[in-house]
């Protein structure tokens, strides 16, 4: 039994290379994208399309409500019962995704995370409203260097998990993810993974997330994003109190959050969509980082 992991960096055409390998083996392909997962997103979240999908069975694309709230480690545990089922029928299974800690909870695995005090919460979430999204982002850093480096370090909630995390428990966030256990080498997981990992020289993966903003514009996602937001109950009038830390996850990422200032006035549409281009220039960089920290290790 063999799990192919097809990885990179948002843009760089993962899910191309997923579909290719899919259709060589015959075999299904597992979504691990934190927002594909969603419904009502498929703009947004370059999901595979109907036509990508023809003929290939796909899972965990569109398969959750807006506004309902799912972890790496809930992914992980649905993950293995779906693969134990798939592994059945068919030797090789293809998973995609550019969600390093969806990937990472499945091929390595995750402890339970211990309960934290809600002193703590309250704590952490009062120095988020006083001192902003910096202090959140220096405050990982400082506690747990390589979450740091894991994270969607624009993301006040994962951020403020983390930080939580590590206070109540004295030690960084990471060290409860189970590298010792399974390792990477999967000698204790019951299949062996394969990593392809999909590269492009850095202008060329630029210039084509640029291009694939403007495109995802063209195709509809204003109107997408919108939406979706009517759909959570967010409000698009600016003269309406928002505090941005507490959209739920589905939206809470780059394309709809650029977005939503724009509806609400606080930005000018070219603005937002410049915006779009660079937070997601800046998670490709992120990603690479991590892919190259992740498989430098293994060796």
């Amino acid at each position: 039994m063999r799990l192919i992991v097809v990885i990179g960096a948002t843009g760089v055409g993962k899910t191309a290379r997923a579909i290719e390998v899919a259709k060589q083996y015959g075999c299904p392909i597992v979504s691990a994208d934190s927002r594909q997962i969603y419904r009502d997103l498929p703009i947004g979240t370059a999901a595979p399309t109907v036509e990508e999908q023809a003929g290939i069975p796909h899972y965990f694309v569109g398969c959750k409500e807006l506004d309902e709230v799912y972890s790496a480690g809930q992914y992980a545990r649905d993950c293995h019962v779906l693969l134990q089922e798939l592994f059945t029928t068919y030797e090789t299974v293809v998973m995609v995704g550019g969600s390093m800690m969806y990937i990472d909870a499945v091929c390595n695995g995750m402890d339970d995370i211990p309960e934290v005090p809600v002193s703590i919460r309250e704590e952490v979430r009062k120095g988020y409203q006083e001192k902003g999204i910096e202090w959140l982002q220096l405050e990982v850093q400082r506690l747990d260097p390589a979450y740091w480096q894991l994270v969607d370090q624009r993301n006040p909630q994962r951020l403020m998990h983390c930080i939580e995390v590590s206070r109540a428990c004295g030690e960084p966030y990471s060290s409860f993810r189970k590298r010792e256990q399974h390792a990477v080498n999967n000698h204790q997981l019951p299949f062996k993974v394969e990593y392809i990992m999909v590269e492009r020289p850095r202008e060329d993966l630029y210039a084509r997330i640029n291009l694939r903003v403007e495109q995802m514009i063209e195709q509809g996602l204003v109107e997408e994003a919108k939406i979706a937001f009517e759909k959570l109950h967010v409000p698009l009038d600016g003269a309406i109190a928002l505090d941005y830390s507490t959209l739920p996850n589905s939206v809470n990422t780059v394309g709809y959050k650029e977005l939503l200032r724009y509806f609400r006035g606080e930005w000018t549409m070219q603005r937002a969509i410049e915006m779009i281009q660079q937070n997601s220039r800046h998670y490709a960089k992120r990603q690479l980082t991590w892919w190259r920290g992740f498989f430098n290790k293994k060796q």
